[in-house]
């Protein structure tokens, strides 16, 4: 039933203010293998692919997502002071390779949601729709609360809205369930504390979803029955992300529906 619906009302955002970082090179491939979450190689076999930067010791720093074509590998970014730094971060790893990075920003980003689909998918969730460059045809343009919203509903962070840099670890913010970690590629820059709380589930927080009509300001504590349960993140609209600690939330999650993607929520005074 929710698919239908969606379907029916598909509808495209314009993400601003984005950023697009172009790799060019011959080592390209290799340079990024070495350094992000995922699985560079899967371009062989999708169009998209989301990843993330991590630390040395493992903490989440920058969320983008690739793309290859003419010769080049674009990261979509965000953007402003982001891009810029995530370009930057980059660069201190080229030592001698055969690359060259130039960064663009401000890039506005198109994500549709529905159908038709226009783009290449969000390889995320199947219900984030597709993203491209150029606007997208059949699809009615709507404001980015509107997509903001739906993101949140499916409990997907939004980069450093939701994950602190240097602080933030992806089992926490969900990024394993969203196929941004490949735990068959070999070493990357930040695996072994990632791969550890991976295999032996040492994770007791987790991003969740809440709602209320009057949702804390991000970085804001949420208390429950009096407890420091965790703290804010992004929201819109009455719906919102949260850190919460795993024990005092599992027994409050509500809402989810047999036959719609949403998972469930927890509902905040």
């Amino acid at each position: 039933m929710t698919r239908q619906i969606m379907a029916q009302q598909g509808f495209f955002t314009k993400l601003e203010n984005r950023g697009l970082i172009r790799i060019s090179g011959t080592d390209r491939r290799k340079f990024l293998q070495g350094l992000i979450t995922n699985d560079i190689d899967f371009l062989d076999r999708q169009p998209l692919i989301y990843s993330c930067l991590l630390t040395p010791n493992g903490k989440f720093l920058h969320d983008f997502f690739i793309s290859e074509e003419n010769g080049a590998i674009l990261l979509d970014s965000e953007g402003g002071e982001r891009a810029q730094d995530l370009a930057k971060r980059l660069n201190i790893y080229r030592l001698r390779a055969d690359i060259q990075i130039e960064t663009q920003t401000p890039v506005t980003v198109f994500a549709g949601i529905g159908i038709p689909q226009t783009g290449s998918p969000d390889p995320r969730h199947p219900e984030m729709g597709a993203r491209a460059f150029t606007r997208p045809a059949g699809l009615t343009e709507k404001p980015f609360t509107d997509w903001d919203r739906h993101r949140i509903r499916l409990c997907i962070p939004d980069g450093s809205r939701d994950m602190i840099p240097e602080n933030s670890t992806l089992m926490e913010c969900g990024i394993d369930r969203l196929n941004g970690i490949s735990f068959d590629k070999g070493c990357y820059m930040g695996q072994e504390l990632t791969a550890r709380m991976h295999y032996r589930g040492l994770a007791k927080k987790h991003l969740y979803t809440v709602s209320g009509p009057h949702l804390p300001e991000p970085g804001t504590p949420v208390t429950i029955n009096g407890k420091n349960a965790g703290e804010m993140r992004s929201s819109c609209s009455g719906w919102g992300l949260a850190l919460l600690k795993d024990a005092y939330v599992s027994d409050r999650i509500t809402g989810k529906q047999e036959n719609e993607p949403f998972p469930g929520f927890i509902p905040l005074p």
